[in-house]
């Protein structure tokens, strides 16, 4: 037993602070964080406003129109772009949208259970003030 004993203090295990776990948590060294640039409070989060267009299929209810949105997606198997329609009840205060009208939808307050956009009338080209090539005068001597 006591040759032993003198064969491991004849080792000599070297002083690690991790042989016996006595080193305290403080001492280790703390990842490192890269620091947070961005104070929360401060800048404000971007939120894009959300648009949709879409053409009005059912404008029999009061301040109500239902709005049918065609877009293109991928297919989930074949991946070829499908159209994918999808209705929307949309808010119209004034009762001005009728069937078949191409309308605007933007994202609002909810305003009933199922109403949460609101219609608004889809500026057309020449309504921007911008007028088209075609309208445009022909410089003289190129006729």
């Amino acid at each position: 037993m006591a040759s032993l004993a003198s064969s491991l203090q004849s080792l000599k295990i070297s002083s690690s602070p991790f042989t016996h776990g006595s080193t305290p948590l403080s001492s280790l060294s703390k990842p490192i964080s890269f620091p947070n640039t961005r104070k929360p409070g401060l800048v404000p989060a971007i939120r894009a406003m959300k648009t949709m267009q879409g053409r009005v299929v059912c404008a029999t209810n009061d301040k109500t129109v239902a709005v049918e949105v065609v877009r293109l997606a991928p297919h989930p198997k074949y991946k070829r772009r499908v159209r994918m329609k999808k209705k929307y009840q949309a808010h119209d205060p004034d009762n001005v949208f009728k069937v078949g009208d191409v309308v605007r939808l933007e994202k609002s307050r909810p305003i009933s259970k199922t109403k949460s956009f609101v219609a608004l009338p889809v500026l057309k080209r020449n309504d921007l003030g911008i007028p088209m090539e075609s309208q445009q005068p022909s410089p003289p001597g190129e006729e």
